[in-house]
């Protein structure tokens, strides 16, 4: 019976362990120069992609070329990638961390 668990529970580890470590490896030299930017240049960096999008929001699309919607496509990507290095980052629970925590609290509840 216990042999039947082992595999499952090792393929869990393993894409759980694989997940993270994908997730973590970014783009240093983004987050190297938002880090050497000051809290107006980071506010006024932030004003500029909102109204980029903005802007590529109010665009009449139909009349692009392909090339000029995947250029327009990749642009909206590297200013979210962007405003994401900007932006204050967050709290990251692992789901080892969250079945802990929810165990825990079954247990004290």
């Amino acid at each position: 019976m216990r042999h039947k668990l082992y595999l499952p529970a090792l393929a869990l580890a393993c894409s759980v362990s694989f997940l993270t470590a994908s997730a973590s490896s970014g783009n240093d030299q983004l987050k190297a120069a938002m880090a050497a930017m000051s809290q107006e240049q980071k506010e006024s960096r932030i004003a500029e992609i909102e109204k980029r999008a903005e802007e590529i929001k109010q665009m009449d699309k139909s009349q692009l070329s392909t090339e000029e919607r995947r250029s327009v496509k990749a642009e909206l990507k590297s200013m979210n990638k962007e405003s994401k290095a900007i932006g204050h980052g967050g709290i990251y629970i692992s789901v080892a961390g969250l079945i802990i925590i929810i165990l825990l609290l079954i247990i004290i509840l």
